[in-house]
């Protein structure tokens, strides 16, 4: 039997005439397709896509600066088409406020509701010293105003859970369709102390009551995000001597 041949092979991957031939033959296999071509497809889709959405964060006013500037006929469509969802925004936000909650009307308030709406429930700290818990409350009054399809709620966690532990509060417990869809022990894992609006923007749209692309989700200035981090820790100062019965929670 004949010893195999070794045909030498500087580099199986160069595009010369004898690294053809041998692959011809099954010698070496074939070169893999170059990335180049599906790159440059991602990065042409990546910016049709930025492209198609460059009016996603505009408000009415900001669409009316730009009609010099974008096709008239496109614009008008969008302006429809804004004007069509701030309606069914309007029509849907029933809630904008803060509900707080008594134990015999939980399974009404949030269990029976969240058939109809997400429903988040922050389950508060009894210290008037819990920083997270604190900040939490602000942050979730103005959540409710800006989602007002989606209910916020709280009840102080002692009164809610016999026993519920201090160090596991703030809670959130997001209901949807009469089950617990999420709960998420302190504000460790969405920010600390540093949490702001974008991070509870984050959690609704994680958890589908809100969209990505909802015009309402919006960035906002680094000061915005600290505003209420900043009041609260100023607050906190001035307070760290009220009692585990303070007047926050009555």
């Amino acid at each position: 039997m004949d010893a195999p041949v070794n045909v030498p092979v500087d580099d199986p991957n160069a595009d010369t005439e004898w690294n053809d031939i041998l692959r011809k033959h099954g010698v070496i296999p074939e070169k893999p397709p170059s990335p180049t071509p599906i790159i440059q497809e991602a990065i042409l889709e990546a910016r049709k896509q930025v492209h198609a959405n460059r009016l996603e964060d505009k408000d009415l006013d900001e669409l009316d600066e730009l009609e010099d500037e974008e096709d008239e006929a496109f614009l008008e469509n969008y302006r429809n088409q804004r004007l069509a969802e701030l309606a069914t925004i309007s029509a849907s936000s029933t809630f904008n406020q803060v509900y707080q909650l008594q134990k015999p009307d939980y399974s009404r308030e949030v269990t029976e509701t969240s058939h109809k709406a997400f429903v988040l429930v922050h389950l508060t700290s009894s210290l008037g010293t819990n920083l997270e818990s604190r900040l939490l409350s602000e942050l979730w009054r103005e959540m409710a105003r800006k989602f007002g399809e989606v209910k916020f709620c709280e009840m102080r966690a002692d009164m809610c859970i016999e026993g519920y532990p201090e160090k596991n509060t703030p809670t959130i417990l997001v209901y949807r369709d009469g089950d617990i869809k999420r709960q998420m022990i302190t504000l460790h894992g969405i920010g600390g102390e540093k949490t702001g609006i974008t991070d509870l923007q984050g959690v609704l749209i994680d958890v589908g009551a809100v969209k990505a692309n909802d015009h309402r989700v919006r960035r906002p200035k680094q000061s915005e995000d600290d505003h209420f981090e900043r009041k609260l820790r100023r607050g906190n100062q001035t307070n760290t001597s009220a009692s585990d019965d303070g007047d926050d929670w009555d």
